[in-house]
């Protein structure tokens, strides 16, 4: 169910984009941080640690992109309706945890996400994830989200590829630098 919630106080404001040049914004890992508060992004984070055995660096890095899935579902729901964005499975799971925060994850959904609505989880079995969709389909989604990510985010760069399936499969597949996958045109939604 989509709700409006109250008005946020100062503390639960959405990041203020910074504009770096003319039609880019760039929301920052801290200001994705901060969405979640210092003790839930601290648990997430130890969690994550905990369960993969990966460094705290790759742990706050995949926090971060759990983050920017979050957030750029909630920042263009008409944009991206519908669309399957390829996160890995730990980027999954990690919001899976999230998920589990009931109370917290409610919050952030509705009070500190730019769309104040609760994003739901989409189940889908890790066999079909892994399937290849057709080359067109992948590509009009992927025209229509990568622009955006980058206009939220900035520019691809290599810690993202671990994350986000689409992404290295144009850098690795498709012998794309990260410089051309970042300036893809957006497609018009259907």
């Amino acid at each position: 169910m989509t709700t409006q919630s109250e008005p946020r106080s100062e503390s639960q404001a959405e990041p203020q984009a910074r504009s770096e040049s003319p039609g880019r914004v760039t929301v920052t890992a801290t200001d994705l941080e901060e969405l979640l508060g210092d003790d839930l992004h601290a648990e997430v984070v130890a969690y994550t640690v905990t369960r993969t055995g990966c460094t705290p660096a790759d742990a706050e890095r995949q926090v971060t992109e759990c983050l920017r899935y979050l957030y750029l579902v909630s920042r263009h729901p008409e944009e991206l309706a519908g669309l399957f964005l390829p996160v890995e499975q730990h980027i999954d799971e990690i919001w899976h945890y999230l998920i589990l925060q009931t109370r917290e994850y409610r919050a952030l959904c509705e009070e500190r996400l730019p769309g104040r609505f609760f994003v739901h989880h989409r189940g889908i079995p890790y066999e079909s994830y892994q399937e290849e969709p057709g080359r067109r389909q992948a590509a009009e989604e992927a025209l229509r989200w990568i622009p955006l990510y980058c206009r939220a985010f900035g520019p691809f760069d290599e810690g993202a590829l671990a994350h986000w399936t689409v992404v290295r499969y144009l850098h690795e597949q498709m012998d794309m630098s990260l410089e051309e996958i970042s300036a893809l045109n957006p497609l018009a939604s259907p």
